[in-house]
């Protein structure tokens, strides 16, 4: 079960990072930070670059890297954008649809099917990080969808979701025509590239004094974290299938709950319990799956 492991660690290094940069984003250009936690990722990825083996690379690769790149940048600023402009209570639970889209779309993009088994843990894993994200039940189980309409943040973090379901196909294929290290050192030095022109221009107001006050030191490790967390996950995802990989991976849902309440005394843990719950009984469910 290598592929669980690698997926468990990926997700980890994801939330960690995470919560880091949540810390760094108070007051803060999101955009800067955003750029900042990726350039700190290059020194990983150039490293990785340099030591794996480069592969033959063929159309079907070139394909599936410059389909995924522009989605990828997409959900960047519309995560972005979601967290700037709606609670994280209403947005975060949107997250957990990535996986039930991909039971349908990776079996679109790249013919995978999952088992009934492994479909009911799918739903399990996503219902219970749904659960994990909203603020105590106090409003009802279907408060984020009725909220979509005047939390444009909500929608946002939905075209988040989808887009990762395709972006994880897309990285798959192109995993499968090269080698996973060389993928995720290849796409991600492309993203950071191509992000550069839109932070500096979202972030032109405050970049100066980003520089001056050294505010971005505090994005190294979160950096290095997200790059250890992208060489996990492309590591992973060639060993399973991309649905069942990134259902696992949404455990980094649960872990945030648990950073939430020990870095930032957030509340609520315990009503998330039943969340927690539900994804620990996916989780077995894909783990057996065949």
């Amino acid at each position: 079960m290598e592929w669980v492991i690698l997926s468990l660690t990926s997700a980890f290094f994801l939330a960690t990072s995470d919560a880091l940069v949540k810390k760094a984003l108070k007051g803060q250009n999101e955009y800067l930070v955003a750029w900042f936690r990726m350039l700190f990722t290059l020194p990983v990825l150039v490293i990785t670059l340099l030591l794996v083996p480069w592969p033959k690379l063929d159309a079907d690769f070139y394909r599936a890297f410059f389909i995924a790149l522009p989605f990828e940048l997409i959900t960047i600023i519309l995560y972005i954008k979601a967290l700037k402009r709606s609670p994280l209570s209403l947005t975060m639970p949107f997250l957990a649809l990535t996986p039930v889209f991909l039971i349908a779309v990776s079996f679109v993009v790249l013919g995978e099917k999952v088992s009934f088994m492994g479909g009911i843990g799918i739903f399990f894993i996503a219902a219970g990080s749904y659960l994990l994200n909203i603020d105590g039940l106090r409003k009802g189980l279907l408060e984020p969808f009725r909220m979509i309409w005047k939390e444009r943040g909500s929608l946002f973090m939905i075209g988040v979701a989808l887009l990762y379901s395709i972006t994880s196909s897309m990285g798959k294929m192109a995993i499968e025509h090269s080698s996973p290290l060389f993928f995720a050192a290849t796409y991600f030095i492309a993203l950071n590239i191509a992000f550069v022109p839109i932070a500096l221009y979202m972030g032109r107001g405050d970049l100066k004094t980003f520089l001056e006050e050294k505010q971005y030191k505090m994005l190294i490790v979160p950096g290095l974290c997200y790059a250890l967390m992208v060489v996990t996950h492309m590591s992973a995802m060639k060993l399973t299938k991309v649905a069942y990989m990134i259902s696992i991976k949404r455990t980094s849902l649960l872990m945030a709950v648990l950073y939430g309440y020990f870095l930032f005394r957030e509340e609520n843990v315990r009503s998330r319990f039943f969340g927690a719950a539900l994804m620990f009984v996916g989780f077995v469910l894909v783990v057996t799956a065949r």
